[in-house]
């Protein structure tokens, strides 16, 4: 949705704070709680020991343990079994610790069609880790005479199935209990129906006037999971809520709903609520004594229940109780058991372990790190020009300017309205002679209009999304009425693409870059402002079962059209609203339409915090709020705005480093506490701090006045604190843009840990190609200790011959916590000496001999090189 507000996005946020006042208009109405969704509904009716599967038939098949899950009687509702046709359940372990288990029904069985596995979510290189099971083993429990069937996972961790009652988990070697589903019994899988001719069946539900048919009946799947030496469980994003998930069911809970995943154009939302947003990623990492996380790769709506501790005390099941335990209970509305278990054992390690199965996050182009500038809507090509004059009026950086739905003709994208924007590739051309960029709006709607060329073309070729009855799709938004490309398709995503070139996309320039809004998708007549579930995309597959990934296919097809346009060359920005896991491969998200008051400023932490969790990395709020505004006695000033974008890009070298760092890893650049300090009972549920990478702790300021956290904080200022033992590249000169910086020299800022040590690196790259992936970049770790600072190269040696090289130099490196009065420094190999002077630099904390600067030492950034304080 849209307002007048200016949205001052600036992604990946570094909590640049307003005060904000607020007026909430969100629509509860609009939208379904558990009670009025009939498959949440059953599924939280079922009690402990529901289940009545049991495995059998067990066999290696094709490198897989391989299961059929046979029903037995339920002796509590025999009539709610829903089909007595057998499962199939594969359980596949590969590299790295994980564990993926896979349940459907039988191929073989003529189910009435196949059910939807989401495609383009797991990478390729995930299926070449695979381990292949040539045996396992089988134990039986003494105290239950029950038998399960064992089979490595890795060095000191097993998969196990036990049969009868059927139960899967992860186990440290014969030991503690690590994840587990189905331990209470409660899996439960709706199988696929078809109506009989002049039957009684009558499938249909009703929300608000709009009527679903579910062609094919009831069709969710339920099960419980048991994360095991664990006090919290956090991640399954998009929720205005705490860090760490409170408990939706059980005793002391009064909040009642589940946490909801489903994607949704969801405007001025509510902040601590479990109810779903914009994106939804089915993955959740637990942390405690240990860490481990869970992912259920399903695209169909799910609703989630953090189970309260006593919530299974008069179940009768028992489950070891010498560990922390969190219980979980995950309903889905169709799709089938498609889940990856990640035994950790520590918060990187899980996370790195998921972005192994779904990507790592791309890495961004470095303008893309800077201050974003963007409004709905800039009126005109002279409204573009005097915004950008302001910001050097003021001395306020920025590097991209952004354009909303109003800058079209009529709101049919990859148009510009020439009467207000008569010159678009002159406009942009002109802010890139000052290195800043453009992004345009091309939302995931086509208006209906027969003069429009891409409505047109998708018209001929049949790219629409269908209705239940097999006409194209239409619903009504932005431009009126619209319809939906079925992205779904590569074909279709390969076609939308095009659009994007040069040629296809007139008025364009290679400076202009993409945002993706409304693609959840957003249909303001639709069920719940989306697409009707029994809309059809490819194949068959009906909406609901592809629901939650439509807008991160459409966000694909939007960074493929950027990488076309550039020759697969260049780095492609494209910002989503909606998203799904594997997003983070294709670009950032932002958290949408919120609010400008308090609570909404205090939120976008721990959904930031989240979305990092969960592999998207590059991810940030409208700082300022979308809806409303900051009352005007509270704004900040001018002075402010600039002293803190002037930090951020002080900042940029550290940023980009990080960037690098959750590239190769997964982990992200702003982390919860705990992620650093895993051992610290008092950071698990700490959602106010955060980690930026491992060596600044940022504590924001979230109510009005000031705030007392060891040192007095006002709404004014920020407190970051940098960790001892760590360097941190900064770039110290002010410019219009990071583009201008790329030449600039770099300050060193070492924090000195109680042994005089400390560590930090530093990566640079050109900032736009893919020549990285071939070694094009540099990277170095600089190491303090025994006095001596030591520049080491820690980059590969270059595939190909590929090369980047800079020129640019240290001219300042201040020390922290330096003991000792230091006289001068001494420069290796070319034993020069360079001046030192007491107290750092626009750190104000006054001068003194535990803070040092050594200034113009003019060591190369890229070189081998040792500075020794005498």
């Amino acid at each position: 949705m849209k307002t007048q507000m200016m949205r001052n996005l600036t992604l990946l946020l570094l909590l640049a704070f307003v005060l904000c006042s607020s007026v909430l208009s969100w629509k509860k109405e609009e939208f379904r709680t558990c009670n009025q969704t009939p498959f949440c509904k059953r599924a939280r009716a079922r009690k402990p020991g529901y289940s009545s599967l049991s495995a059998r038939e067990i066999r290696i098949e094709n490198g897989d343990l391989k299961a059929n899950l046979i029903p037995t009687q339920n002796h509590e509702n025999p009539e709610d079994q829903h089909a007595s046709k057998p499962l199939i359940l594969t359980l596949s372990v590969y590299q790295d610790g994980i564990v993926r288990l896979k349940i459907d029904e039988d191929p073989n069985l003529d189910p009435p069609k196949k059910r939807f596995e989401v495609p383009y979510v797991i990478v390729e290189e995930f299926d070449q880790t695979k381990l292949w099971l040539q045996t396992h083993s089988t134990e039986v429990d003494p105290s239950s005479s029950s038998s399960s069937s064992v089979v490595y996972l890795s060095d000191g961790y097993e998969a196990v199935l036990r049969h009868d009652p059927f139960e899967v988990y992860v186990r440290e070697k014969g030991g503690k209990s690590v994840i587990s589903l189905n331990s209470h019994g409660l899996f439960d899988f709706e199988q696929l129906k078809v109506k009989k001719q002049n039957g009684d069946e009558n499938w249909e539900e009703r929300f608000r006037g709009h009527t679903d048919t579910r062609p094919f009946g009831p069709q969710s799947i339920s099960f419980d999971v048991s994360f095991y030496g664990a006090d919290f469980v956090y991640g399954i994003p998009e929720h205005a809520t705490s860090l760490a998930l409170k408990p939706t069911r059980g005793p002391g809970v009064e909040e009642s709903e589940p946490y909801r995943l489903f994607s949704l154009d969801v405007f001025e939302y509510l902040h601590e609520s479990p109810f779903g947003l914009y994106g939804s990623i089915p993955f959740m990492i637990s942390h405690g004594e240990r860490t481990s996380g869970f992912f259920w790769l399903n695209a169909a709506e799910m609703q989630i229940d953090v189970l309260a501790s006593g919530w299974d005390a008069e179940s009768g099941i028992s489950l070891p109780s010498s560990q922390s335990r969190v219980d979980t209970f995950w309903m889905s509305e169709a799709g089938v058991v498609d889940t990856f278990f990640f035994v950790g054992p520590g918060p990187k390690d899980v996370v790195r372990q998921y972005t192994g199965v779904t990507g790592r996050p791309a890495m961004p182009q470095l303008f893309a790190t800077g201050y974003h500038q963007c409004r709905w809507n800039y009126r005109d090509e002279e409204d573009v020009e005097d915004v950008d004059s302001k910001f050097d009026e003021h001395d306020i950086p920025y590097d991209v300017l952004w354009l909303d739905i109003d800058h079209t003709i009529g709101r049919k994208y990859f148009t510009w309205d020439r009467a207000l924007f008569p010159h678009p590739e002159e406009m942009q051309r002109k802010l890139f002679a000052k290195g800043r960029h453009m992004v345009a709006i091309v939302d995931a709607h086509i208006k209906r209009d027969d003069s429009y060329f891409v409505h047109k073309e998708a018209t001929q070729k049949g790219y629409y999304v269908k209705d239940a009855n097999g006409n194209d799709f239409e619903g009504w938004c932005w431009p009126g009425s619209s319809s939906y490309l079925d992205v779904l398709n590569p074909e279709i995503r390969s076609w939308f693409a095009e659009k994007f070139s040069i040629e296809n996309y007139v008025g364009s320039t290679p400076s202009l870059y993409i945002w993706n809004d409304m693609n959840e998708p957003s249909v303001f007549n639709g069920p719940e402002i989306t697409m009707p579930r029994d809309a059809l995309h490819q194949g068959g597959v009906e909406h609901r079962e592809v629901h939650n990934a439509y807008g991160y296919y459409f966000h694909m097809a939007t960074s493929d059209g950027l990488l076309k346009r550039g020759d697969e060359k260049d780095r492609p920005f494209v910002l989503s609203r909606a998203f799904f896991a594997g997003s983070q491969r294709v670009g950032a998200v932002w958290t949408g339409d919120n609010t400008a008051e308090w609570e909404h400023l205090r939120v976008s932490v721990p959904m930031i915090l989240t979305l990092g969790l969960t592999g998207i990395s590059f991810s940030g709020a409208d700082i300022g709020g979308f809806f409303g505004s900051p009352e005007t006695k509270l704004k900040r000033n001018t002075e402010l705005i600039r002293d803190a974008i002037h930090m951020r890009y002080t900042l940029l070298p550290y940023f980009y480093t990080l960037f690098r760092e959750a590239n190769t890893s997964g982990v992200p650049v702003a982390r919860p506490l705990w992620m650093e300090f895993p051992s610290d009972k008092a950071t698990f549920s700490n959602d106010e701090a955060f980690m930026v990478g491992n060596s600044l702790l940022v504590q924001g300021i979230y109510t009005e006045g000031s705030t007392t956290h060891k040192l007095e904080a006002t709404e004014e200022t920020v407190p970051a604190f940098q960790r001892s033992g760590t360097i941190i590249p900064r770039k110290d000169r002010f410019r219009r843009s990071s583009t201008q910086m790329v030449n600039d020299p770099y300050t060193l800022v070492i924090a000195l840990n109680s042994s005089q040590k400390a560590e930090g690196e530093v990566y640079i790259d050109d900032g736009k190609s893919f020549a990285f992936t071939q070694g094009a970049y540099i990277h170095r770790r600089f190491v303090y200790a025994d006095g001596k600072l030591t520049s080491l190269n820690v980059a590969p040696a270059a595939l190909g011959g590929a090369q980047f090289s800079s020129e640019c130099v240290i001219e300042r490196i201040i020390v922290l916590g330096h003991s000792g009065v230091p006289k001068r420094a001494l420069i290796e190999p070319e034993e020069k000496t360079a001046e030192i002077e007491l107290g750092p630099l626009d750190l104000k904390l006054g001068l003194g001999s535990d803070f040092i600067t050594i200034r113009k030492p003019n060591l190369p950034v890229a070189g081998d090189w040792t500075i020794k304080i005498v």
